[in-house]
């Protein structure tokens, strides 16, 4: 008598909710003609039971999972302390994510019935769940390693499970060595370039992190401050320049940027109508602090009727909020400084997420180096009620991204785009190539390899920004052996949506242009653009001019919070993931910018030009117009 399936094998095809007890019984008693007998249902369990016993070494052996080679920039200094401490952070397979992004896609396309039909938290949870066997064979893996329940913690939908260990037990449940790294400019790490899991396992874990991921989040503000009364460049001129609509702009924006020059420069005449029923959020990392004081002299100076209010302060794992002056952030205040004041009176949340790589290493004390992203995750996508809209100036070069850490965090972001949310990420400010060195893009070393991967401008959950009004430059020297794709992935390819302008872009580029630099069938970014030099901001109780896209991120995010503010009082749903909407229905919406480029590796990059390109997408907002837009759908 042979059973119908095998004890040690569970295909990843098994329907959602099926059991590993279930499988279990349908082998000790295959028949389905009736019921097993005392003596053939032992007969068989026996047979069974020494199946597994003689098959268990070979499951048992580690075969690798996922390995890169050496990252370029650090060096292997040494191993960590027996007892550093690492939070391992398991992914498990998830079946029915592509069902979830199927209602992404429709209820985010204007032409569909379901537009704007968002997901409850349950009904998104439901579809990231992991098969309740990948469930069973992790738990029995981690049993094995004397890790049981109580040990750990897990995700929303289950289908991450956390678990802090002894990098010497993380060593020996992946088979591997972790080392301390050095980075060039003095960061470290501890971490691995290869990790191994039982064979059986393969299929039911994606990704295993803290290993061979080498990211170091930052903030994508400009490393350049420029003086409030020196004029760096005469980006829009000496007489007073045109908005949307043809408005003028007052002569001063063309050296400081405020709250009045956003407005006047994107049109935006809107009084919020509904700000009880909308919201905005800000995420924080390592210890960027948002201070309340310098919020309220920002106000003072730039929107009066603002002062006296604040936001919402939320830790996450741990993460403080100091308001000691000395110790405020630059890019925590400019976001909420600029988000929440172009956005007033609509209610701010500010999240600080405590943990940060890379670390200094202090071999008597334990350390977790994990990187704070997943918390913040993990924290936000349990919660019932979320901003509607939220921005983030953090983010890294693409290499430093394993492949399935980068889908997985993209499937985490359409989770949350699947219950309305609207993300958008800034997209960096060291044009193409690595974006390792943004404060000096010409003299970039761009260096291509497998890992291929990017966490700004993911296709499928997120709005990137992109600044604008980037100055040219006339450096033509170009190196072919560079791979210039940080602006069409490797990784994610282009969405239909973006196909016809993409398309029609690249049509139109020089023949041969950087051939074989970058992968023309890739998801392109950025989106939209915002500005993004001489923002003044309040930090440390003085005022200081900006840039970088850290300033474009919030100042859209502001811009789609009053046009969530419009379509709640017209009684329809939050925007979400707006990216079909803008492609297919907003193109006229947005002020094209057709002059600049973005150089890089020691190349022009590419340049701006009339229609979506590469440098500015579709361009700056026109807030009536894209307000016609979004309540017409």
């Amino acid at each position: 008598m042979t059973p119908a399936l095998s004890f040690n094998h569970f295909p990843a095809t098994m329907q959602s909710g099926s059991s590993l007890r279930a499988i279990k019984l349908k082998l000790l008693c295959p028949s389905t003609s009736g019921p097993c007998s005392t003596m053939r249902l032992i007969w068989f369990g026996l047979g069974v039971l020494a199946r597994f016993t003689l098959a268990a070494p070979s499951l048992a052996t580690p075969k690798v999972k996922h390995s890169i080679r050496e990252p370029n920039g650090w060096t292997r200094e040494g191993l960590p302390s027996a007892d550093h401490l690492i939070e391992l952070r398991i992914g498990l397979n998830q079946p029915n994510i592509q069902v979830l992004e199927d209602h992404l896609l429709e209820i985010s396309d204007p032409d569909h019935y379901r537009y704007g039909q968002h997901l409850s938290k349950q009904e998104v949870e439901d579809l990231a769940a992991p098969h309740e066997a990948s469930l069973e064979l992790v738990n029995e893996w981690l049993a094995s390693h004397g890790i049981q329940e109580e040990d750990l913690s897990r995700s929303p939908a289950r289908d991450w499970v956390i678990v802090k260990v002894p990098v010497t037990l993380a060593e020996s449940m992946l088979d591997t060595t972790y080392h301390v790294w050095k980075h060039s400019d003095g960061d470290y790490l501890v971490r691995t370039t290869s990790y191994s899991l039982p064979e059986h396992l393969h299929e039911h874990v994606d990704l295993i992190q803290p290993t061979t991921m080498f990211a170091r989040w930052k903030g994508m503000k400009s490393t350049i401050y420029y003086p409030d009364n020196k004029v760096e460049e005469k980006t829009l001129g000496h007489t007073a320049s045109k908005g949307s609509a043809n408005a003028q702009v007052d002569p001063s924006c063309n050296t400081t940027i405020t709250i009045d020059c956003l407005k006047q420069l994107y049109n935006i005449d809107y009084t919020p109508q509904v700000p009880k029923k909308n919201s905005i959020g800000i995420t924080g990392y390592l210890e960027e602090f948002a201070n309340i004081e310098d919020l309220q002299s920002f106000y003072a100076e730039q929107l009066p009727e603002a002062v006296g209010t604040s936001f919402k302060f939320v830790s996450v794992n741990g993460g403080i909020n100091d308001q000691n002056l000395s110790a405020a952030g630059i890019e925590a205040n400019l976001d909420v400084q600029f988000a929440y004041g172009l956005s007033f009176p609509t209610p701010g949340t500010f999240w600080s997420t405590a943990g940060r790589p890379p670390f200094k290493p202090d071999l008597s004390t334990p350390e977790n180096t994990n990187e704070p992203y997943n918390d913040w995750l993990d924290f936000v996508l349990a919660q019932h009620h979320v901003p509607l809209v939220i921005s983030s100036s953090y983010g890294d070069s693409e290499q430093t991204v394993p492949e399935e850490y980068a889908r997985r965090a993209c499937t985490r972001f359409a989770e949350l785009s699947a219950r309305g949310v609207t993300l958008t990420f800034s997209s960096g400010d060291g044009g193409v190539g690595d974006g390792i060195d943004a404060s000096s893009p010409l003299e970039t070393t761009c260096i291509s390899n497998d890992v291929s991967a990017m966490l700004s401008a993911m296709d499928l959950a997120l709005t990137a920004c992109q600044r604008h009004l980037r100055r040219r430059n006339q450096q033509r020297t170009r190196n072919r052996r560079l791979l210039l794709w940080r602006w069409f992935q490797q990784l994610f390819p282009r969405p239909a949506y973006q196909e016809a302008v993409v398309s029609q872009y690249l049509a139109n580029l020089p023949k041969g242009l950087y051939d074989g630099l970058y992968n023309p069938a890739g998801r392109a970014a950025p989106d939209v653009a915002a500005q993004g030099r001489r923002f003044r901001v309040w930090v440390s109780g003085q005022p200081i001019s900006i840039g970088g896209t850290s300033a474009s991120s919030p100042t859209f995010a502001a811009v789609v919070a009053l046009l969530n503010d419009a379509r709640i009082a017209a009684g329809l749903p939050s925007l979400g993931f707006l990216n079909p909407l803008l492609y297919k229905k907003g193109l006229h919406a947005f002020n094209d910018i057709t002059i600049g480029n973005n150089p890089g590796c020691k190349t022009d990059g590419f340049n701006a030009t009339v229609g979506w390109d590469p440098v500015t997408g579709l361009g700056t907002p026109n807030f009536k117009k894209l307000k016609d837009v979004v309540l017409r759908h």
